[in-house]
């Protein structure tokens, strides 16, 4: 994980000597964890910032971990934050550290342990120099696949420095792998058990006696780490399996889980998606619900679970198609319309695993969930009686005739002017965005959510030719006798 640390402050001690001098006590990674914990619990400010629906549940078994001075693997499916969650622990380390300068391991300058800084430490005493290390640098993360080596996790010997002229037998012909390159920091293995489990093996004695063993060498090299690993429940049961005595050496298994709420899963969205359109509220709300019954349905494999990517990405793309319309039709505002649900439900099956009865059917088992999800909004939100007055003029509208077009290159000035002043309008715009701004955009993004709705209730007709939907009266045609 790249990182881009500010500059150390000026101020800050350079030497052994004036690091002593400031008054300075060296404390564990835990420690320092645990403490900077204890003073956001204590001032009543967010322990995990940026993490959501975890607040009741998953928090409080992070904090209880980190306080134990537990090591620890967050299980869960794909998309329930775990990766973002292990992040999100930097904010509780200190935000500088000292360190022997040129160290590759981030030596602790009161007591290094590596061969080259306690040489150093001997030759210079207190004109030992030292630099600092911003706690975004303290942060090292391996994906676990089957292909990483011993030499990747823990070191090797470097073929370099025995070139130079180096004995085999000299401790700094070693080159550190990733872990005690993270020393003094946070450690993190994504999908642990896709490591196989010879090398696995390697991390024992980091997680219990906090050292490394490289080959031959008669090396003891204390770590001070927090060490955190990820797992999905299908990987952790079937396809890969963390080893007994690994698992073991965990102080705990913390499972996640996607938002428990409606209203969590539409604040995830709206924190993680990149929206650059206008999204209506009633839509945000279509897709938190489509999202939720994709998770539920029986069609769809639930095993590996459905990621929180599957709703930021239709969020997403439902700002491109806003976008898309407003440059050729020349609105002057994008708004996402419902209408548009359908038209990205395609880009959506990749993110989904079906159940295999379900082959040549997945894109309309998609679209059967999205019509689900926008009947239980539209009645949630025009199914009062602040909506009916609009509702029922809009069908005696049809009902004497008209028709109501709709498409992706339809512009909202279209729409209005298609239906003309109905009564009732303004109505039906504050029961679906009562937090919005009207504008002729949303009133016609909440016309075409009126008249879906009224098509999934039966109370209306839709046809839908080559991308053009059409509205009509359900009502059967009067012939002239």
């Amino acid at each position: 994980m790249t990182t881009f640390a500010p500059t150390a402050p000026a101020e800050l001690p350079r030497d052994l000597g004036a690091l002593l001098a400031s008054g300075y006590l060296p404390r564990s990674v835990k420690a320092e964890m645990q403490a900077n914990l204890l003073d956001r619990l204590r001032a009543g400010e967010q322990t995990l910032p940026g993490i959501v629906g975890f607040e009741d549940t998953v928090g409080p078994q992070v904090e209880r971990a980190l306080l134990a001075g537990h090591d620890f693997v967050l299980l869960g499916e794909r998309g329930q934050g775990k990766t973002r969650l292990i992040r999100s622990l930097i904010g509780l380390l200190d935000e500088w550290v000292p360190y022997v300068e040129g160290c590759e391991i981030t030596d602790e300058p009161t007591a290094p342990v590596c061969a080259r800084c306690r040489r150093l430490a001997d030759e210079l005493g207190e004109q030992l120099p030292i630099t600092w290390r911003h706690r975004g640098e303290r942060y090292g993360e391996k994906l676990a696949t089957p292909d990483t080596s011993v030499g990747d996790l823990v070191g090797d010997v470097d073929p370099i420095k025995v070139a130079e002229g180096r004995s085999l037998g000299d401790p700094e012909t070693i080159h550190y792998g990733l872990v005690p390159r993270t020393n003094r920091g946070i450690f993190a293995i994504n999908e642990l058990p896709d490591l196989v489990e010879r090398i696995q093996v390697a991390l024992l004695n980091v997680l219990e006696e906090r050292d490394i063993q490289v080959r031959g060498y008669n090396l003891r090299l204390p770590l001070d780490m927090l060490i955190v690993a990820s797992a999905n429940p299908e990987d952790y049961t079937n396809r890969g399996r963390i080893i007994t005595p690994l698992k073991d050496r965990f102080g705990a298994e913390i499972r996640t889980h996607y938002p428990l709420e409606l209203e969590l899963e539409i604040a995830l969205i709206e924190q993680e998606a990149d929206i650059r359109a206008v999204i209506p509220r009633h839509l945000l709300d279509v897709v938190a619900r489509f999202t939720r019954g994709v998770r539920e349905s029986n069609a769809i494999d639930q095993r590996s679970g459905v990621s929180a990517r599957f709703s930021i990405a239709c969020v997403e793309e439902l700002s491109g198609a806003a976008l898309r319309r407003a440059a050729i039709t020349g609105d002057d505002e994008p708004v996402a319309r419902i209408g548009d649900l359908l038209d990205v439900v395609p880009s959506l099956r990749g993110k989904v695993e079906f159940d295999v009865t379900q082959e040549g059917f997945e894109e309309e088992t998609l679209v059967l969930l999205a019509r689900q999800a926008t009947a239980v909004t539209w009645r949630a939100c025009l199914g009062g009686q602040q909506a009916r007055p609009f509702l029922t003029h809009l069908v005696a509208w049809f009902d004497a005739g008209n028709t109501l077009a709709t498409s992706d290159v339809m512009s909202g000035h279209q729409i209005l002017q298609a239906i003309g002043p109905l009564e009732g309008l303004g109505a039906v715009i504050g029961a679906a965005e009562p937090t919005m701004a009207e504008s002729p955009g949303l009133a016609a993004a909440c016309v075409e959510f009126a008249a879906e709705g009224l098509w999934l209730t039966r109370r209306i007709d839709k046809d839908d030719v080559g991308g053009v939907r059409t509205y009509a009266s359900s009502a059967p045609e009067t012939q002239d006798e």
